[in-house]
């Protein structure tokens, strides 16, 4: 059992947790979550050729403020290919929420996020991925949905060896039927600082929010709803 510098209770060596963490609101409650339930957490981050690196510092930070056994950055040039407002300059961030799938969505994301979560789960033994994947209060992406994540969880028992072998890897997914307001509780019960998080889809250098994109609409609506002030709302640009 180890010891964290926080006094948290020690987490089960033998259960440990891979967590997908980018830096954001959601993400950084997810591993909360996941050390209140006792996990061994390795924080997973991928840096993926979005439009600045400020929710990878932040992620840093969050996994230092957590003590997390293990912070792995992972480089997946998706900007490579395009398609994207967060990875392609060329296409605008939109200032109001549009029908349909909005142009912020990047294609294939989450199964690349949650496949390179799956490997590494596999190669240090976790026995759980968790994941701030949230379908309530998010953008309309596809794969924020209960259904996609069924899907994943399926093949991800037909993927690895370790599950062949009978070792059972589970998608976690906390957040997924929350609002906004209801995740801010929480992780604010849970002690997440959210100074630290950073939503907005084109931040400043030192993650200060522009305050006009859906992602920083979303969280200001939840800060408000949930009755607690953002502490990141000081630094907007």
């Amino acid at each position: 059992m180890k010891q964290t510098d926080d006094s948290r209770p020690a987490a089960d060596e033998e259960k440990k947790a891979v967590v997908l963490l980018s830096g954001g609101l959601d993400s950084a409650t997810a591993l909360a979550i996941a050390q209140s339930e006792n996990y061994d957490c390795h924080a997973l981050s991928l840096a993926y050729g979005q439009r600045h690196d400020a929710e990878l510092n932040a992620a840093t930070q969050i996994a230092h403020r957590h003590a997390v056994s293990d912070h792995l950055i992972l480089n997946i040039e998706l900007g490579r290919m395009g398609g994207s407002a967060l990875t392609d300059t060329r296409i605008a961030i939109p200032q109001q929420r549009t029908q349909g799938i909005p142009a912020t969505y990047v294609p294939a994301r989450n199964t690349i996020f949650l496949s390179c979560a799956l490997g590494w789960a596999e190669v240090i033994g976790a026995s759980a991925i968790f994941t701030g994947i949230n379908a309530v209060d998010y953008s309309g992406y596809p794969d924020c949905r209960p259904e996609y994540i069924a899907a994943f969880q399926a093949m991800a028992k037909l993927a690895t060896r370790a599950t062949v072998q009978g070792r059972q890897i589970t998608i976690k997914t906390p957040l997924i039927h929350l609002s906004k307001a209801r995740i801010i509780q929480w992780g604010t019960a849970l002690g997440v600082d959210y100074s630290l998080t950073v939503s907005c889809y084109q931040a400043g250098e030192q993650g200060e929010p522009c305050g006009v994109c859906d992602a920083c609409h979303l969280r200001e609506a939840g800060f408000t709803a949930a009755g607690i002030t953002d502490p990141a709302s000081q630094k907007r640009v």
